[in-house]
């Protein structure tokens, strides 16, 4: 690097810009040629700060900057690497030599704030923690609490397709958008909105990193601040009985925020650390780490004997397993959702630790993001990786990511993220090598065979920190054939390739693997077999042919609903998820359930795609858009894996209001308050909610709906009215999905 390189490039950009707000400055270039990925940790380490720093960096402070510098950027062929905050850990953010980075921290503004339907509209490069402030001052809060909060973006979070600490409760962010702007890689403005234009683009362009298009802003739900919180803990015997714990809790229709639990060594480590909480701590010395850091570092370069030694160790003598509940709803709901949990956490042996342990970890929730840095001065290494898997595929997951982590890496794990279908597993390792080449020898090996092992084991292998380039290459392994409509999608919305080049998707071979894979075209109407049923996780393999009545009866056999319409029942299941409007749900709906947790199908040019069941993912765009609600232009459904709810008592409640906007924001504080409905609509002025209403959970449901319809001037309808969905998505699809149906049947 030369002072003063690239000054024509930084000159041109400037005058693009309010206030010249473009840098070529060496220390600029060096800050933004990378994120927080460990593998450039490490060579850093080894004095290699930056291998390949920016041309430029440019801030720019509105939409039409952006649309200006993106122009500029294609007319010239120039990489174009979008910024938020640099926290992320797989690689999202490395620039080369001659690339424009666009750092969006000054468009950090809240656009807007809707109390009424709680809404609140912000840009993409406010960071989490100031959005948090905001809405708190306001007497909000959005719900999103990822461990990065103080140092990390809206924008950064819907591009990985983020999770916060309390998505039990409110979701993933997904699941809290209602609208983004987003410019694509022809300089091209584009506004997705989850009930009109762009609804199918929407959840495609979500966890898209960058390759898409630059998000400038988003508009999002929100929840009224939480006047208090309540607390569980419990101890159970084993790791196992901990996650029935929890899986028993969310199908049960419970929603704690915060549903962590972890292994007995991680909880006998954090008991230990709590009961030394009143000792007065040293100042580290700012020479380096201490001697306890440098001596772990050299344990570490014999990781499986380590592993070995803790893991042969009964789970009861380090204590067990420890399970940390929190809600964040009314007092009183929250209260009946804390018995029942009670009563099924005795029911497996649970022992009552109180609210400590559950306080303790909400003290200090974000406090294990920076723990790190002194393992790092000691020559060790730490990374963590997050997947997930329906309930039955878990623990399989568990241990065999742990077996193939564990010779090369020490090994813990928590258990963080739950939904009714299945759970997140959070994996912390560490690792030692004699030197910085040996160090990333050794990290590339880990990662491989742990990626290899998540998936061979039926996980998908991100849950919310996507895949930047640290998982690209394993991209072909998790979504096969389907990795070709991810770049479809890339090339009719960045026709040039300019935007963050190399991010997400892995290398492409030279002879086409889409040629390989196409096969004749399979007629639907012959697949007519129930393919098994998953009952841990509650959900239905089905073949297309199969009526969506006789799923509908099977899942009833086994304590289950499909919530369909009676309409509904007469369709085979390939007809009903192409028309299904409920891969996003209304403002009412239950965040954290979802119908389709995966399926297969085959395109119109015979390729066949399987996107495997998860209750979440995070790699990369949510290809079931192109499907649920498809209509059928991309590709048949040829079987679905439908995640059953569980059978409760619904009762649908409908009431008339002065005007839709009244109804809109009733339904928007029930849910606020913590309602979750199965099914809700709102057509004209009224508003139908279909909800659970059994025991004492549902009575206080029902006096939380009743209460905010009479604050509306809502009226209560006498005759019970059914719950129909409205229309979700557009009669024509966006604009880039019509040039991948183009693009494939040519």
């Amino acid at each position: 690097m030369r002072a003063g390189e690239n000054e024509g490039l930084r000159a041109d950009l400037a005058q693009l810009v309010q206030s010249a707000r473009a840098s070529n400055d060496i220390a600029d270039r060096v800050a933004y040629a990378r994120d927080l990925w460990p593998r450039h940790v490490i060579g850093v380490r080894g004095g290699e700060a930056a291998p390949s720093p920016p041309a430029v960096i440019v801030w720019p402070s509105t939409v039409d900057e952006v649309c200006a510098v993106v122009a500029y950027a294609k007319e010239r062929g120039i990489a174009l690497v979008p910024f938020g905050a640099g926290s992320g850990v797989c690689g999202g953010i490395e620039a080369s030599a001659h690339a424009i980075v666009l750092d969006m921290k000054q468009m950090r503004g809240v656009i807007s704030l809707d109390r009424d339907e709680l809404l609140v509209h912000a840009q993409a490069g406010i960071i989490g923690q100031h959005l948090e402030d905001h809405l708190a001052s306001e007497g909000f809060t959005l719900g999103h609490f990822p461990s990065s909060i103080y140092c990390s973006t809206l924008g950064g979070w819907l591009a990985a397709r983020s999770a916060g600490q309390c998505s039990g409760r409110y979701g993933k962010i997904e699941d809290m958008v209602q609208s983004l702007t987003c410019v694509d890689g022809e300089a091209k403005v584009r506004t997705l909105r989850r009930d009109a234009d762009g609804a199918d683009l929407l959840p495609l362009m979500i966890g898209s990193e960058g390759v898409f298009g630059v998000i400038t802003d988003a508009s999002l739900r929100i929840a009224p601040l939480p006047k208090e919180r309540v607390f569980a803990s419990y101890a159970l015997p084993t790791t196992e009985a901990g996650l029935h714990v929890i899986r028993d809790i969310y199908q049960a229709g419970l929603r704690p925020a915060v549903a962590r639990l972890y292994d007995p060594f991680d909880s006998y480590i954090a008991r230990s650390r709590s009961s030394h909480a009143s000792r007065v701590k040293k100042p580290t010395s700012i020479t380096g780490p201490g001697f306890g850091t440098r001596l772990l570092a050299r344990a570490l370069r014999f990781p499986g004997a380590m592993n070995t030694l803790i893991h042969s160790l009964p789970d009861r003598m380090l204590g067990g397993a420890m399970l940390v509940l929190v809600w964040e709803d009314d007092a009183q709901l929250a209260g009946a959702e804390k018995a029942r949990a009670h009563a099924i956490a005795l029911a497996y042996a649970g022992t009552d630790q109180g609210e400590d342990p559950a306080r303790r970890w909400l003290a200090r929730r974000h406090s294990v993001s920076y723990r790190q840095s002194p393992m790092y001065a000691a020559g060790a290494f730490v990374d963590t990786m997050e997947v997930a898997a329906p309930w039955s595929r878990l623990w399989p997951t568990f241990e065999a990511v742990r077996e193939a982590i564990s010779p090369h890496a020490f090994v813990m794990a928590h258990f963080s993220h739950a939904y009714p279908d299945g759970g997140s597993i959070y994996f912390t390792f560490a690792s030692s090598a004699a030197n910085d080449r040996e160090a990333v020898a050794l990290y590339d090996r880990l990662w491989a065979d742990a990626l290899r092992a998540a998936v061979m084991a039926g996980a998908t292998f991100s849950h919310h920190h996507g895949v930047g380039r640290s998982k690209a290459p394993a991209m072909e392994r998790e979504l096969g054939a389907a990795v070709d409509l991810v770049r479809g999608i890339k090339r009719a919305m960045d026709p040039q390739g300019i935007l963050n080049p190399g991010a997400l998707l892995p290398k492409e071979s030279a002879v086409s693997p889409t040629q390989q894979r196409r096969t004749p075209l399979v007629d639907v109407n012959t697949l007519t077999r129930v393919v098994s049923v998953d009952r841990d996780s509650r959900i239905i393999h089905v073949e297309g042919a199969v009526l969506v009545s006789e799923v509908e009866r099977l899942a009833n056999q086994h304590g289950g609903t499909l919530a369909i319409d009676p309409s509904e029942g007469s369709m085979t299941v390939a007809r009903w998820v192409a028309n299904t409007q409920r891969l996003f749900g209304t403002q009412g709906d239950d965040p954290v359930a979802q119908r389709i947790a995966g399926l297969d199908a085959q395109l119109h040019n015979g390729e066949r795609i399987s996107i495997r069941p998860a209750p979440r993912r995070a790699v990369g765009p949510d290809l079931l858009a192109l499907f649920v609600g498809g209509q059928e232009r991309v590709g048949v459904v040829l079987a679905a894996h439908l995640v059953m709810q569980t059978n409760h008592t619904w009762t649908t409640r409908a009431y008339t209001f002065p005007d839709t906007r009244s109804a809109r924001s009733a339904l928007a504080w029930m849910h606020g308050r913590g309602v979750r409905s199965l099914d809700s609509s709102i057509t004209g002025n009224v508003l139908a909610i279909r909800y659970d209403d059994n025991d004492d959970v549902g009575a206080h449901r029902t006096e939380i709906i009743d209460e905010i319809a009479k604050l509306r001037e809502g009226v209560r309808a006498l005759e019970p009215v059914s719950v129909t969905h409205a229309s979700r998505i557009t009669s024509q699809p966006s604009e880039p999905v019509e040039t991948l149906i183009r693009e494939m049947k040519s």
